[in-house]
C-alpha cells in the first residue's frame, strides 16, 4: 500500500509531537538542522540514518558540512509527508541525542 499524505491535522499534530522540526516553506516536508562536536560524529550520525533509510525504503534529502547535517523529510510517492516521515524524524531525533 502506497504512503498516504498527512492531513493538515494530522501534520499540525505532527509538528507539535517533534518539536525540532519545522515545515519547509513552499513545500508539503518538515526539515531540522542538526550540530555536532566535529565532522567524524556528523558523518557517524548520518551512517547510523542511512542504514535505517535503508531498512524503511524512505531516504532523507540532506546536506553535510564540517559538524552540521541540514534534513528535509517529504514522501515523494504522495507528494507531502507521510507516517514514513514521521517515523523517520522520531529515528533522527534518537541518533541525533
Amino acid at each position: 500500500m502506497p504512503p498516504v499524505k498527512l492531513t493538515a491535522e494530522e501534520r499540525t499534530n505532527a509538528l507539535t509531537e517533534l518539536g525540532e522540526w519545522d515545515e519547509v516553506e513552499g513545500r508539503n516536508a518538515i526539515r531540522r538542522e542538526v550540530t555536532f562536536r566535529n565532522f567524524n560524529e556528523a558523518f557517524g550520525f548520518m551512517s547510523r540514518v542511512a542504514l535505517k533509510a535503508e531498512q524503511m525504503n524512505h531516504h532523507p534529502e540532506w546536506f553535510n558540512v564540517y559538524n552540521r547535517v541540514d534534513i528535509t523529510l517529504s514522501t515523494h510517492d504522495c507528494n507531502g509527508l507521510s507516517e514514513l516521515d514521521v517515523k523517520m524524524a522520531k529515528f533522527i531525533d534518537k541518533a541525533a541525542g
